[in-house]
């Protein structure tokens, strides 16, 4: 078995909705790559979700992954309510659409290609490599408002 790609993966939003930033920190063997972005009028959900998919579509072949997020949202929808939201034709229990559902569905179909571990960290506490996907979210952040004072 290859090693394990250790993944952590966070989202920012200034407002919400408002600018939005996505980061992934990556590790494997001795190799660590950094990736991040943002969007102009986003969510902080919808960037926390951007994250995991970033960091999935990044893995060049199929991998064991033990991936890292510090959102609910995204560690309960897609270990828990997933499954619910399929049977219902991505519905919510009192069927309303799923909310990101363009974002669930390309994550569903990405997760699927990985072995993967879902981790729920507390955020902003200490904890490294979530900081560090913190970091490079507000990276994306800033580069969406570049010129802009934040």
């Amino acid at each position: 078995m290859s090693d394990v790609v250790e993944v952590f993966t966070d989202g920012a939003c200034k407002g919400n909705p408002g600018p939005g930033g996505w980061g992934v920190l990556m590790r494997v063997g001795g190799h660590v790559k950094e990736l991040y972005g943002g969007e102009a009028g986003t969510t902080n959900n919808r960037m926390e979700l951007t994250a995991v998919i970033r960091a999935l579509q990044a893995l060049k072949r199929p991998c064991q992954v033990r991936l890292h997020t510090d959102s609910q949202y995204v560690h309960k929808g897609i270990s828990l309510w997933i499954h619910d939201w399929k049977r219902r034709s991505w519905r919510t229990a009192d069927k309303k659409p799923v909310k990101n559902v363009d974002l669930w569905r390309q994550l569903d179909e990405l997760a699927a290609m990985h072995d993967i571990e879902w981790v729920w960290v507390r955020g902003h506490a200490g904890h490294a490599g979530n900081e560090r996907a913190d970091q490079l979210a507000n990276l994306g952040v800033a580069q969406v408002g570049q010129g802009a004072i934040s």
